[in-house]
């Protein structure tokens, strides 16, 4: 048979294992019921009154004029994609750079580093002579 003091111990534990969870439950009880006091109070409080132009679609400032069909310059994603590259390149280059100052990696991660910028300089070529790096 057990001691009374351990059994007396191992339950204060578990009430006080239990008592930090309930101190999380009621903040998370607290939290959503000001979440919902918040919105009841702005939907009593606020006027409402519709108006046509409030319900006009809207975005980003502009009047709905026309059809909602667009046409978008291609160049635009390319400066986009160019500069994805390049910001990826550059995430490459500081592990790159604390690799290479460890001994016994310095020849290796330099050759490596060098085909890197190789392609990166191809791709660079190939854009500049495509004409998509000169904005008209």
């Amino acid at each position: 048979m057990r001691e009374p003091t351990v059994v007396a111990a191992e339950a204060t534990g578990a009430a006080d294992y239990f008592q930090t969870y309930s101190v999380v439950g009621l903040l998370a009880v607290v939290g959503v019921l000001f979440v919902a006091v918040a919105f009841g109070a702005g939907r009593l409080l606020r006027p409402v009154v519709p108006t046509p132009e409030k319900l006009l679609t809207y975005e980003c400032g502009v009047d709905p004029v026309g059809e909602g069909w667009a046409h978008t310059q291609v160049r635009y994603y390319v400066y986009a994609f160019l500069y994805v590259v390049f910001a990826v390149d550059s995430i490459f280059l500081f592990p790159w750079a604390t690799v290479f100052a460890a001994p016994g990696y310095g020849a290796t991660t330099l050759v490596e580093m060098f085909v890197f910028l190789g392609f990166l300089a191809v791709g660079l070529l190939y854009a500049y002579r495509k004409g998509v790096l000169a904005w008209t």
